[in-house]
């Protein structure tokens, strides 16, 4: 019988694994280490479409200092 630990973390691994999915399904690009920031940012109470907006600004950032 798995503990209530172990049960708990192999919930957190399923749900992490099915918003993995889920983020691919929508071609958003992140990774699992950014998509597990992500939800802890929100878990924080981080505005969800704020926090969008700012990988969406840092990506075009990013690709602007790549074409220089």
């Amino acid at each position: 019988m798995a503990s209530p630990a172990s049960a708990n973390m192999n919930a957190v691994r399923e749900t992490m694994d099915v918003l993995l999915e889920i983020s691919r399904l929508l071609n958003t690009g992140l990774d699992m280490e950014s998509l597990s920031i992500c939800v802890r940012l929100c878990e924080q109470g981080i505005n969800p479409e704020a926090l969008s907006s700012v990988i969406k600004e840092l990506r075009k950032a990013s690709d602007s200092l790549k074409v220089s």
